[in-house]
């Protein structure tokens, strides 16, 4: 097929239509209506496209005054000079460039126009004036593309308007839903609303478009129960959401707190395979995080990578965050390496979580790795960052660090110390001992305003029992009573742990705090070091009366500074019996196993005293299991101490067993593959016990 072209584009410029017609390769057939293709929420640049391969069917009628001749070779009136044309192969790469510099043309003066109209007075003559000034005739579709490239809100309602009264359009809704989009892009929901009442005026029925515009609308001004209001009305209009739509919900729902119908959608959209966007993935993540599902975190960022979907900085940020809640800083870290090797750069709300992931579990060199990155970037802290970090320091007995900290602090201009940090600066110094420098801070937190708290004052009672200045610890007992504060179970606790670090000749000095102070705890203190004579069962009756009521979360911590105190002043019969209550109570768990191939003792989270109890307590069990009932031992004996060591301490309880078990002349030998761990055989364990029963029948 060929045909001709006339060799002035001028005309073809200002009318689409013929153009379309002309360089049609398959007029038989017809091409889809550009109003069934069009969808409001795609780019601009889909406009142009859509501009260039199908403006309205062909079977469609042409106005008259925009119809072309057929060129005829023999229809030149006489005396005129011959028309001239050019014929071009529509198969050619001349044909392409001709139809895309026309469309190229037409779509940027349509550009221009809305350029000129987003630029004019929001007034009715102004908006009318520009666009009679545009100088060529507006179809339907060219309304479409000017509204689509608009953004100023207040002039696209009057345009809207105009177009509607000049055009008569077909598909008037699909001029409103673009409209819509102006607003969108402005984050004006109200006014995107107050068209969609216009609408209904006006009888326009809105389509699943619309409902998408005023969705994604909602969403992008963080007003996800009114998108959810608007996709709930979907179909009483006789709207279905199709699958974005959908997947959109997910987040909407997610935002406005119906988590229940967002995992609903998002189970769906794993089946029917909807295409989620990173936002909604987003907000899947931040749902499981906040229900404290931290795999489920982890599954979707899975999912998300198996669909190929990448993630993006707030992703990133997000699952950080997850992690630092679920105490997993090893899982911060795999995430942190992922966000560097995809091309990211940490923000500040990276490294503010890997702050807190790291801190919140006491891995304090990654912690200040991380917080000297943000000095080195020059980044600024919160107080709370910095208060995570003087907690971390506290913990884990950091105390350069933390006064490191506490100076960059100070000298940051951008925040101040507040109760937390000053009390956070008094446990490092107190938990280590350092009196003047606990004393020091402590004043300074006077200075800057702030009084000081049980916790605080709890800390300082700890710093004074470790100097062994009983005196102050009195004193300070009594300033907690004059300032109005009651003690509670963990300053009692603190009491009870500075009377195991006292010499026996002053504990009398704090019995007296200890009985004002839970009066209850004070009765089996003094049973304990005034050698009370008692009927029996008194003192168990004393102490499970003492358990029931304290907290569990520091029962263990009571019996293990009891059990020291009896163990300091000798009185081996009476740990026994309170490990023994603590058995019965189940607060002391799991202290010993049995299989097959190995019999062990387990001590970790014990104290010293604790620990030498159980020990006894075991080696008699082992020698009545042997020597009395004759059973058998299996190949291996172990004591578990772990391998940890005291935050203020340079020993560890295996050091501390180790120097035991050799006064014992014990042969458990610590394993060189098992860090922690005491072994024996069943032969050498057997030949100890029985020198142990001969020794002690020489003695008797």
């Amino acid at each position: 097929m060929s045909f001709h072209l006339c060799s002035s584009p001028s005309s073809l410029l200002h009318d689409p239509h013929p153009l379309c017609n002309i360089l049609s390769l398959h007029p038989k057939s017809t091409p889809k209506s550009f109003f069934s293709s069009y969808n409001p929420n795609s780019p601009p640049f889909h406009f142009r496209n859509l501009l260039q391969t199908s403006h309205v069917s062909l079977q469609e009628s042409l106005p008259h005054e925009t119809q072309i001749e057929k060129p005829k070779l023999d229809a030149n009136p006489p005396g005129s000079a011959p028309k001239r044309y050019a014929w071009v192969n529509p198969n050619s790469p001349r044909a392409s460039q001709l139809r895309r510099k026309s469309y190229d043309s037409r779509y940027s003066s349509l550009i221009k126009l809305a350029e000129s109209l987003d630029a004019c007075p929001p007034t009715e003559a102004d908006v009318s004036d520009v666009i009679t000034k545009f100088g060529s005739k507006l179809f339907e579709q060219d309304a479409v593309v000017t509204l689509n490239n608009m953004n100023n809100p207040e002039t696209a309602p009057l345009v809207l308007n105009n177009l509607l009264e000049t055009l008569k359009p077909t598909r008037e809704v699909i001029l409103y839903n673009v409209t819509m989009k102006v607003f969108r892009k402005s984050k004006d929901l109200e006014k995107s609303e107050k068209l969609f009442d216009e609408m209904l005026q006006r009888g326009v029925k809105p389509d699943n478009a619309t409902f998408t515009t005023l969705i994604s609308c909602a969403r992008q001004c963080g007003l996800p129960k009114r998108a959810v209001e608007w996709f709930e009305k979907m179909p009483s209009f006789g709207c279905e959401p199709d699958n974005v739509t959908l997947a959109t919900m997910i987040d909407a729902y997610g935002r406005a707190g119906n988590v229940e119908m967002a995992l609903s959608l998002y189970d769906r959209a794993r089946t029917e395979k909807w295409r989620i966007d990173p936002v909604t993935f987003s907000t899947l993540i931040r749902i499981y995080g906040y229900s404290g599902n931290y795999d489920g975190c982890l599954n979707i960022y899975e999912e998300m990578k198996s669909l190929g979907v990448k993630p993006n900085l707030v992703i990133y940020n997000r699952l950080l965050d997850s992690m630092g809640k679920a105490k997993r800083p090893w899982q911060a870290t795999i995430i942190h390496k992922d966000l560097i090797s995809n091309g990211f750069e940490p923000n500040w709300s990276t490294y503010a979580a890997l702050i807190r992931a790291y801190g919140r579990a006491r891995y304090g060199d990654d912690a200040l790795v991380i917080y000297r990155q943000m000095k080195g970037k020059g980044m600024e802290l919160t107080v709370i960052l910095y208060n995570t970090l003087l907690s971390m320091c506290a913990d884990i007995g950091y105390v350069d660090e933390a006064f490191e900290i506490f100076q960059d602090m100070k000298s940051s201009g951008s925040c101040d110390p507040d109760s937390w940090t000053f009390s956070s600066l008094v446990t490092v110094y107190s938990c280590c001992g350092r009196v003047s420098e606990a004393e020091a801070a402590l004043r300074e937190m006077r200075e800057a305003g702030f009084e000081p708290t049980l916790f605080v004052l709890t800390s300082l009672i700890q710093c004074y029992g470790k100097a062994k200045q009983v005196d102050d610890v009195v004193r300070t007992f009594e300033q907690v009573l004059e300032l109005g504060i009651e003690p509670d179970d963990r300053f009692c606790g603190c009491l009870l742990n500075v009377m195991t670090q006292t010499p026996k000749e002053e504990i009398g000095k704090l019995i007296g705090c200890v009985e004002k102070a839970k009066p209850k705890l004070g009765r089996v203190v003094k049973m304990l070091v005034e050698e009370e004579n008692c009927e029996e069962g008194v003192f168990k009756k004393e102490a499970s009366e003492l358990i029931d009521s304290i907290g569990s979360d520091v029962n263990k911590a009571y019996l293990n500074c009891l059990i020291d105190l009896c163990v300091n002043l000798n009185k081996l019969e009476k740990a026994c019996e309170i490990l023994q209550l603590g058995l019965e109570y189940d607060i002391y768990s799991g202290l010993q196993s049995k299989s097959a191939t190995q019999w062990s003792l387990h001590l970790k989270s014990l104290s010293l005293g604790a620990a030498l109890t159980a020990l006894h307590v075991w080696m008699n069990d082992l020698s009545e299991a042997f020597l009395t009932s004759g059973e058998e031992f299996p190949q291996l004996l172990g004591i578990n101490t772990g391998h940890g060591k005291h935050k203020y301490s340079d020993k560890g309880l295996a050091a501390v067993f180790e120097s035991h078990l050799k006064e014992l002349n014990a042969p458990f030998h610590e394993a060189p593959d098992k860090v922690g761990w005491f072994l024996t055989t069943s032969v050498a364990a057997k030949a100890w016990l029985e020198s142990r029963r001969l020794s002690g029948e020489v003695s008797a």
